[in-house]
């Protein structure tokens, strides 16, 4: 207001006609408390999605629960507990890539020293590079090929087109682990089968006999800590 009024005095005196001068100053040289707000509320609202899509989330569930599943204990542990155990390890493997992302992205946003669009620039630099190393050429391809991109090197394909390919390299790798830790259940529920029928007995089911044997053999070689051990190594 002191500077709009000498300039309105200014050209009263000199006879020229009135101009305004706006001097906006260091306001908008790192975003204000609203917007980080805005922008904070946002990213918690798309959460979600942002998990399953650029983490190695799914590949965690799914192994998971394919393992209760060949386990043949379909309700235990609760699906909000594998869902929960997902969530950790994913983002304990995320920690370093956040951690980047936040230093040369988030970081010199809030302090204004780059503007938002900087910031996506460069914080998406790193989540790229992780995402390539979990994808596979083949569905990485398919996805350049619907989305008619022709990138000279793989870094530089637009993440959109990368989510697609991500996605189902994730699922991919989750299948055929899942199929690994299903082999040695079902050699147990074969043989116990195999011995009921020649026994003769026949009104027993073959899957209740079979699922203490099941779990003695999951609880002796530490099952869940090898589960999470194999999933940990399929990310390095």
């Amino acid at each position: 207001m002191l500077g709009l009024s000498h300039t309105l005095l200014a050209a009263a005196t000199t006879g020229a006609g009135p101009s305004v001068t706006l001097n906006l100053g260091k306001g908008l040289a790192k975003p204000s408390q609203d917007v980080v707000i805005l922008i904070a509320v946002t990213l918690l609202a798309i959460a979600p999605s942002l998990l399953i899509m650029l983490t190695g989330f799914v590949r965690m569930v799914i192994v998971l629960g394919m393992t209760s599943n060949a386990l043949g204990l379909n309700s235990i542990p609760p699906g909000q507990v594998i869902t929960g155990l997902a969530l950790i390890f994913s983002l304990f493997i995320m920690a370093p890539t956040l951690s980047q992302m936040n230093s040369v992205a988030v970081q010199p946003y809030l302090h204004g020293k780059i503007n938002v669009t900087q910031a996506f620039d460069r914080g998406e630099v790193p989540l790229k590079n992780w995402m390539l190393r979990q994808t596979d050429t083949g569905e990485l391809q398919l996805a350049e090929s619907v989305a008619h991109q022709h990138p000279a090197k793989p870094t530089d394909v637009s993440i959109v087109t990368l989510i697609p390919a991500f996605l189902l390299s994730q699922l991919k790798s989750a299948f055929i682990m899942g199929f690994v830790i299903f082999i040695p259940f079902l050699i147990i529920d074969l043989l116990v089968s195999s011995t009921l029928m020649s026994m003769g007995i026949m009104m027993l089911p073959p899957t209740l006999v079979s699922l203490p044997f099941k779990i003695l053999l999951f609880v002796m070689v530490d099952g869940w800590t090898l589960v999470v051990h194999s999933l940990l190594l399929s990310f390095r």
